[in-house]
């Protein structure tokens, strides 16, 4: 049976991120500043922007990352992400398919995913309250290449409707893990991770995270405006995007899978979040509006646009290659540069390279 309460609130997730945007955190990122290298010694043709994210190898390092799904409605919406993504080479996640997998129903609207990007990298989503089977099964509605189990606590807290009980997520989310039979991304939905829970996930066996710092979409934000048209203490909660890369970083050996998101909208700032040690860089609110707005032609030029900013910008930094960036000299200012000192991170260290 199709739950008609839950098909309304994907709509209303449409609705609200395009009405409310980004914010009102910053993401952090401009607090983080490169040098201009007057001597680059690289040609155009010398910049390789292609990356490795758990084996899997992307052509370009960027994913439209998960935002809609679950009811017929948004079929649609799907079919343009896709064939967005698809025009440039990108990854992209489906928003999440727990209800579709719970309910039995609303399969197209995420299946038509796969049908218009048949040889597309592509992953599956599913809530860290699923079992392993339902997991499986939302894998197996897209082909999936990877799987991103989301943790949203904020999120959950706003919704009259939403879970209270988040005991026992990491046992679940771990049989997830041993029973999957493609790789497990760990991915927040716009509030971040600090060092200490990547850590305890670390030790569990999870390798891949998605950080999804605050500075972007706005659920928890989104959630009030669906019910209150009032604004909730928890829009403002959250560690931002570039924070908690940071935090990531401090944590995460170089076999580790990091993808930077939140507020991310330029190719300039995705450099930056290359340079703080990120593999993928992923979007979701910025291609949506472009979409629903201006159309699929709007928002593959937008991803085009970025892709040649990020280029000059590894042209200007002197970096042929994105692991390039880890190595180069930064320097953080404001509110960023506090909160280094304030998490006692060893700052010239930090700023004089971040390659492991």
């Amino acid at each position: 049976m199709v739950d008609m309460s839950r098909e309304q609130r994907k709509l209303d997730h449409i609705r609200y991120a395009l009405e409310i945007g980004d914010g009102p955190l910053a993401n952090g990122f401009a607090d983080v500043h490169f040098l201009h290298n007057c001597l680059p010694e690289l040609a155009p043709a010398d910049i390789d922007i292609t990356t490795t994210l758990g084996g899997i190898k992307l052509s370009v390092p960027f994913l439209i990352n998960a935002i809609t799904g679950g009811t017929d409605n948004v079929i649609d919406v799907n079919r343009k992400l896709a064939q967005t993504a698809k025009a440039v080479g990108a990854a992209m996640a489906v928003g999440s398919q727990y209800g579709a997998v719970k309910s039995r129903s609303s399969y197209r609207s995420f299946e038509v995913v796969r049908e218009v990007y048949p040889d597309g990298i592509i992953f599956a989503n599913i809530s860290a309250l699923a079992t392993p089977a339902e997991a499986a099964e939302a894998v197996r509605m897209l082909a999936a290449d990877a799987l991103q189990i989301h943790l949203n606590p904020a999120q959950e807290l706003v919704m009259p409707e939403g879970d209270r009980d988040f005991k026992g997520l990491l046992y679940n989310m771990r049989s997830i893990l041993e029973q999957s039979e493609v790789p497990v991304i760990v991915k927040e939905t716009g509030c971040g991770m600090a060092a200490e829970q990547i850590s305890q996930m670390l030790a569990a066996g999870f390798t891949w995270f998605d950080i999804g710092g605050a500075g972007g979409t706005n659920f928890p934000a989104i959630e009030a405006k669906r019910f209150t048209s009032q604004k909730t203490v928890l829009a403002e909660w959250g560690l931002a995007a570039a924070k908690t890369l940071i935090e990531a970083f401090s944590v995460c050996n170089g076999n580790n899978n990091i993808i930077a998101s939140g507020g991310i909208r330029d190719g300039l700032t995705a450099a930056k979040a290359f340079a703080l040690s990120a593999d993928a860089v992923g979007m979701a609110g910025n291609i949506l509006h472009y979409i629903m707005e201006d159309g699929v032609e709007a928002a593959q030029k937008a991803l085009t646009e970025m892709i040649t900013d990020l280029r000059m910008i590894m042209l200007l930094t002197g970096c042929s290659n994105l692991k390039a960036l880890r190595n180069i000299p930064l320097y953080f200012t404001g509110e960023l540069r506090e909160f280094l000192l304030g998490r006692n991170y060893d700052i010239p260290k930090i700023s004089a390279g971040r390659k492991r």
